[in-house]
């Protein structure tokens, strides 16, 4: 018997060498390629663009001929110059700014060009050189970031490269959200040094449009800063299906509040019109991905469509109306495929009638219609796929078959993409006309011109450092958070209100930080030893079967607390009166733990100082619930993923909210 495990073994550790060295090999392989296809593109570089000074007023020569051309002629119209620029491109450059990448930076803000084993992302995506040289894109998505002052550096860096181009179009930045505290460590590690606000769901429990404004034009001022001028949000999508994952982003289900709230967002953002002071917003995911049968997100070939079973599929159309009355500049529709809305169940940017009938003809949406990230191919590191392509209802067809019909749906760019041959081909082939490629690029280079990107691009490192998260920011944020939070329960045995607490009591805590309680508290080690017990809990959540590693990331599955982790809670709280704080990145089911708290509140993305504010009395609570929290997940699943607030007899109903006084 031990030969044979001795055998096992050594089986078993011969397998891992041989696996880790074709890692290794692979990893330094991709290393040696991308170090030689560096060089390469880089020798496609041109000379830096000179300027020209023309009855008082300097230009940038950006196309270096030595002359003033309408597209830099920063006087005229965007519409003009993005006329002049079209006709000056070739097909390739059409092509490559048809497509949104994800982009890698240094730590340090230098340009990333080859990967490296300390930073995994980087065996991703094509060194920068190759995307802006080789594959004429100028449009990118900006993952972990770094530092406010090297975001701001590779920035200018950044710039500099594309400045060398034929005809020196500017790169264009492009963020998911940055500005809100999670206890999501993908989501926390974009903060960075960004001022820390509640996600949007604790906006909307907030419910002031005034608020959300000034959150808006505080991030915008932070984006401007370092350069990133298209913001991937805001989320207009309504939160009618509790299981769905991605609540936490939302501003809750209601249709009216989410609108007011949308509305306010994008005037932050983008100001009353797009000018060099804005962001541009991307507002999705048009039509409203909320209502997802079961929850299960489109990301994944599990999904099992968009449903509306309650008829209500306009009611996921007011925030959007919202957005379009304030002027989004772009709009992402997602990856579900609306069930029997059309005439074809396939994924909204495949689906003509959504895209064009809907978005354009009947809304008369103008603006950039850009695709969710990777419907085209499969997401790939290391040459292993780690997420097929989000192509629900053409899983069947080729990317090539893809791309042509999201191009006949009225789509304008492709997110998340690095294909832009494909494109060159499709038009070389006949099946896509060049001057259909120019209907969108006047739609995306509208934005560009607008954003004032081609005039001046450059950042000043100095206000990046002396802008983002500052103290003024951070301060406004904090107190967001506070203000964030709901209380949903306050009463002890004999009846009494239990919260809020006097300070100096001895305390048991679970899930928080010790150093931050003693500026309250005492912290006791023991539950018999304290005189009251502060817990914080998030969402139950289980991966989603059939999801790959992936779907890990992706909240799914019960809301409810399961044993043993049920059975324990409820024991520490026998023990001692317990105040429990839950993090609602989807609407919990909590009747149980509710029945036995002698306090009980719930956050949006607070951090353990705020949660403990308001607990001890320093800020009153005055957040409302922005979605409703069911009484068992029986009522769950018997509720319509399209309609807000029916499940049956609720937990605690949409806009439940306590006070101290």
């Amino acid at each position: 018997m031990k030969k044979i495990l001795k055998i096992l073994a050594l089986l078993v550790v011969t397998v891992l060498a041989v696996f880790i060295s074709i890692i290794a090999f692979s990893i330094f392989s991709i290393s040696r390629s991308a170090g030689k296809d560096a060089k390469i593109s880089m020798s496609l570089a041109g000379p830096e663009a000179p300027t020209l000074t023309i009855d008082g007023f300097t230009f940038r020569d950006l196309n270096k001929n030595g002359k003033l051309d309408i597209y830099e002629d920063s006087r005229l119209k965007p519409e003009a110059r993005a006329g002049d620029l079209i006709s000056q491109m070739t097909l390739e450059e059409k092509a490559g700014m048809m497509f949104v990448s994800m982009i890698n930076m240094n730590k340090d803000g230098s340009i990333s060009d080859k990967p490296s084993i300390k930073d995994p992302f980087s065996f991703a995506v094509p060194g920068t050189s190759t995307m802006i040289y080789q594959k004429h894109l100028n449009h990118f998505n900006i993952l972990a970031g770094s530092g406010k002052r090297e975001i701001a550096l590779w920035h200018n860096n950044i710039q500099k490269m594309a400045e060398k181009t034929r005809l020196g179009i500017p790169v264009v930045i492009a963020t998911d959200p940055r500005n809100h505290f999670s206890s999501n460590p993908l989501a926390s590690m974009l903060s960075g040094d960004f001022s820390q606000w509640p996600e949007p769901l604790g906006l909307a429990a907030i419910g002031d449009s005034a608020l959300v404004y000034r959150f808006a034009d505080i991030a915008r001022r932070e984006y401007l800063a370092t350069g990133i001028r298209v913001a991937l949000h805001p989320m207009a999508d309504l939160a009618t299906e509790p299981r769905w994952g991605r609540i936490n982003g939302t501003f809750g289900e209601d249709a009216a509040l989410s609108a007011k709230l949308t509305y306010a967002y994008i005037k932050g953002f983008q100001g009353d019109s797009l000018s060099g002071n804005s962001v541009a917003c991307m507002t999705k995911h048009f039509s409203g991905g909320g209502p997802q049968k079961e929850g299960i997100d489109p990301h994944f070939p599990v999904a099992k469509g968009q449903i509306y079973p309650g008829n209500n599929f306009n009611y996921h159309l007011i925030p959007f109306e919202a957005a379009f009355k304030a002027g989004t500049a772009e709009i992402m529709p997602y990856y579900g495929v609306p069930t029997g809305i059309t005439s074809e169940d396939v994924g909204y940017s495949f689906n003509r009638e959504m895209i064009t009938g809907l978005l354009r003809n009947q809304y008369h949406f103008a603006g950039v219609v850009c695709t969710d990230w990777g419907l085209l191919t499969d997401t790939k590191m290391l040459g292993m796929t780690i997420l097929p392509a989000r192509a629900r209802g053409m899983e069947k067809a080729t990317p090539e078959e893809r791309m042509l019909k999201c191009i006949e749906a009225g789509i304008d760019q492709f997110g998340g993409e690095l294909v832009p041959e494909m494109l060159v081909s499709l038009v070389m082939d006949g099946k896509i006309s060049e001057a259909r490629l120019d209907t969108s690029l006047r739609r995306i280079l509208k934005v560009q011109f607008s954003l004032g990107l081609f005039d001046n691009p450059y950042l000043d490192i100095r206000n990046a450092e002396k802008t983002v998260g500052c103290d003024e920011f951070i301060k406004e944020g904090e107190l967001a958070q506070r203000k964030s939070i709901v209380l949903l329960k306050n009463i002890s045995q004999n009846g009494a209100g239990f919260l809020p607490l006097k300070k100096g009591v001895k305390v048991f805590i679970k899930n928080i930080r010790p150093d931050i309680v003693t500026k309250f508290g005492t912290v006791v080690n023991k539950p018999g030893d304290a005189e009251v017990a502060i817990i914080r809990l998030k969402t139950p959540s289980q991966p989603l079967k059939g999801s790959g590693p992936l779907g890990r990331l992706f909240n799914s599955g019960d809301l409810d607390f399961k044993e043993p982790d049920l059975n324990e809670i409820l024991d520490l709280m026998k023990k001692v009166p317990t105040v429990v704080d839950i993090y609602l990145d989807r609407p919990a089911v909590i009747p149980e733990i509710t029945e036995a708290a002698s306090g009980l509140l719930a956050n949006f993305g607070a951090n353990d100082e705020a949660l403990l504010d308001v607990i001890f009395g320093n800020k009153n609570p005055s957040a409302r619930l922005p979605v409703e929290l069911a009484s068992s997940m029986e009522a769950v699943r018997n509720q319509k993923e399209d309609l807000p607030y029916d499940s049956e007899n609720p937990l605690f109903p949409f806009g439940f909210g306590l006070s101290y006084k």
